[in-house]
């Protein structure tokens, strides 16, 4: 039985691996500089709500929105978190979700 899944993982990996990079947009994410006031709006992400340190550290709306969106799935706060702490603009996706 596991052999049988562990080969399907296999042809599941292979499979996206080679379809991937086509489908990938283009990133265009800069990182800023951790600063106190980023920290601040990390944890506002993490805690409160993600999205809301991209709206304190002044990112474009879809950014906010895309955050604030998938926060639904709570493991995002962890992701959000560490974005708006580092103070990054733009994205892997910029808005091609």
């Amino acid at each position: 039985m596991s052999k049988k899944i562990m080969a399907m993982a296999l042809v599941l990996v292979m499979a996206f691996s080679a379809a991937m990079p086509q489908a990938m947009a283009v990133n265009t994410a800069e990182h800023g500089k951790i600063t106190g006031k980023s920290v601040v709006h990390g944890l506002a992400s993490l805690v409160i709500w993600p999205g809301l340190g991209q709206y304190l550290n002044d990112n474009e709306t879809k950014k906010n929105w895309t955050h604030a969106i998938l926060g639904i799935t709570q493991i995002f706060r962890l992701w959000s978190g560490w974005d708006a702490m580092i103070d990054r603009t733009g994205g892997r996706w910029d808005g091609k979700i």
